[in-house]
């Protein structure tokens, strides 16, 4: 996608939605911006203004005809987005409007910029690494405080400073293990063996940490898949709409109610939780009833935490752990939610724990009285933020770079087993390199043009 990629020329894009609104801004950036710019703009010279500027003006074609009156910001390089000359034309929001102005620049010598491709010009201009882009497209789609949170503590290189320290200080032992290799011949240690094995254990400790944290920064990126299952008539709609406070279900006696899946949002505390409200787990009664709890066993399948709701009337403990067996699978956290309590408020705990269900796991509610429903919020919450991660600490919310970090720890490993195994300097060599080359590739110090494009294909024209 950007092999053919050009620095030299100028590219200009819609940098706002698309449809009508009150004002839409087009960015130009590069070598000619000012120039493309000055040669339709009529009030003032742009060459000879400061950066971060604004002048109003006019936007006239090659025949003289005024398009549009417009508000021009200047931004001199190196001190833009890009680091390189840009201006920012705001019209106003005639998608007419806008398509001309864009034409009229394209006619002037700029060509239409690629997905993504302002923010590759700053990365490849060095105003910021590749983390730091790849969060300027998750500051764009955070639909809540904990993903805007994470965006921004992301762009402003939180997490490309830990990085960089891990890397620094790996790289100057891997200097003077190279530098042995050198001197091979004089047998010739500069490298204190010790003291890497120190900084490779401390390294790991500080990498499974930040791997650990990608539970909950995944979480708060995309949510997590939350499904609500039970027996027919167990109060599983009353307890989806108990948790969205709203009527969002069909409520009925009749078993069987709910043929299909339903799903809703709930945030709490900043995580989305992604409420999937299914069909009563039973010998169906009918064929569409036999497809919506295929559905549900499907969903179960899909999903990270299972809500399992039962009647504390009608189903007794043999049943319940019948159930929990046949629904257990790896990674499944699941809370056993007792519901209609108000009606049998004796119900204990132990009844119903066991081999399948710890007491921390049992949730007693009254759905339809909204009774302990902000405990089971707690509990959800909890099960996605454990330890001590938070916020403030640096969490990965990011896929590759999880990956990346795994590669990293792995080569740091083989360092060690290396080291006990006593294989000879230049393995040890090998394998420091691959820890710095995975880490790299985070920060972008390391890129193919696979990577950037899958990168900054996914960005919007304008950014």
């Amino acid at each position: 996608m950007y092999q053919d990629y050009n620095t030299t020329d100028t590219i200009v894009a819609l940098a706002t939605p698309p449809g009508v609104g009150a004002i839409g801004v087009i960015r130009l950036s590069g070598p000619e911006a000012t120039t493309i710019c000055n040669n339709i703009f009529t009030k003032k010279d742009l060459s000879q203004v400061k950066s971060h500027t604004a002048h109003f003006g006019r936007i006239r074609d090659e025949a003289g005809k005024v398009l549009d009156e417009v508000l021009v910001t200047v931004f001199v390089a190196p001190r833009s987005y890009t680091r390189e000359n840009t201006v920012e034309i705001s019209c106003h929001g005639s998608d007419f409007i806008l398509q001309q102005v864009i034409e009229l620049c394209i006619r002037q010598g700029a060509r239409l910029a690629r997905a993504g491709e302002f923010t590759l010009r700053a990365f490849l201009n060095g105003q910021m690494d590749l983390s730091q882009a790849e969060a300027v497209a998750d500051l764009i789609a955070s639909r809540s405080a904990s993903e805007h949170s994470l965006a921004m503590q992301q762009m402003r290189g939180g997490f490309s400073d830990e990085i960089a320290l891990l890397r620094q200080e790996l790289l100057n032992f891997a200097s003077l293990i190279e530098l042995e290799l050198d001197f091979s011949e004089e047998d010739v240690e500069f490298a204190d063996r010790t003291e890497l094995i120190k900084l490779v254990n401390k390294i790991q400790t500080i990498i499974q940490k930040l791997l650990d944290s990608f539970q909950l920064g995944n979480a708060i990126k995309q949510g997590v898949n939350t499904v609500i299952a039970g027996r027919p008539n167990a109060g599983k709609s009353t307890l989806l709409n108990a948790l969205l406070n709203e009527e969002r279900a069909i409520v009925s006696d009749i078993a069987g109610t709910t043929r299909d899946t339903i799903e809703e949002v709930l945030n709490i505390q900043g995580i989305p939780f992604r409420l999937i409200d299914t069909a009563g787990i039973r010998e169906a009664q009918d064929q569409i009833e036999a497809i919506g709890v295929e559905k549900t066993m499907e969903k179960i399948k899909q999903s990270a935490i299972l809500v399992y709701v039962f009647d504390v009337i009608r189903t007794p403990p043999e049943e319940v752990k019948s159930d929990l067996k046949k629904l257990q699978k790896t990674d499944l956290k699941i809370l056993a939610v007792a519901n209609k309590m108000d009606l049998n408020p004796y119900t204990k705990a132990e009844h119903y724990t066991g081999e399948f269900l710890r007491t921390e796991q049992f949730v007693p509610v009254s759905a339809i009285n909204q009774m302990n429903v902000p405990f089971l919020k707690e509990k959800l919450y909890k099960l996605v933020v454990q330890g001590e991660l938070n916020l403030e600490s640096t969490v990965v919310s990011n896929s590759r770079h999880y990956e990346a970090l795994q590669n990293a720890n792995g080569s740091l490993q083989d360092v060690l087993r290396g080291f006990s195994d006593g294989i000879s300097s230049d393995f040890i060599a090998l394998d420091i390199r691959k820890a710095l080359h995975h880490l790299g590739e985070i920060t972008g110090q390391v890129t193919t043009e696979d990577l950037l494009g899958n990168i900054f294909g996914r960005f919007c024209i304008g950014k």
